[in-house]
């Protein structure tokens, strides 16, 4: 049975859950969460993926932050515990969502003190 769990294991940003919330909208895409997951490696160590996704598996925990209901699959928890899932609007590379999580630097290999900034490609903050 899916797992929902009374606290957080990461948090969104206030202009993360804003969003997810539009893009929700706009799409008109009720019932569906944010899935957060491990998507491979990278120069970071781990590189993250999100998608909005309404096919919850048994071995998914399910949390809410900011408003948003959040997927998580039993693999991907352990790298995303703790983290912090940003929106950012950089003006040279663009409005995207950014994670930054200290396990995924303790399971792989981090350059300096940032996260990985993903949406497809891995970005290392110095």
């Amino acid at each position: 049975m899916l797992q929902e769990i009374t606290t957080q294991i990461f948090s969104l940003t206030p202009a993360a859950s804003e969003a997810v919330k539009n893009i929700l909208t706009e799409r008109n895409l009720e019932g569906y969460a944010l899935r957060v997951y491990v998507a491979g490696g990278g120069c970071c160590g781990v590189n993250f993926g999100m998608a909005l996704d309404n096919n919850f598996r048994d071995v998914d925990s399910t949390f809410e932050s900011n408003g948003v209901k959040v997927v998580v699959d039993e693999v991907s928890i352990e790298y995303l515990r703790d983290a912090t899932v940003d929106y950012v609007n950089d003006p040279v590379r663009g409005a995207g969502f950014a994670v930054n999580s200290p396990n995924a630097k303790e399971h792989g290999h981090s350059h300096g003190e940032g996260g990985c900034a993903c949406g497809g490609s891995c970005s290392c903050n110095n």
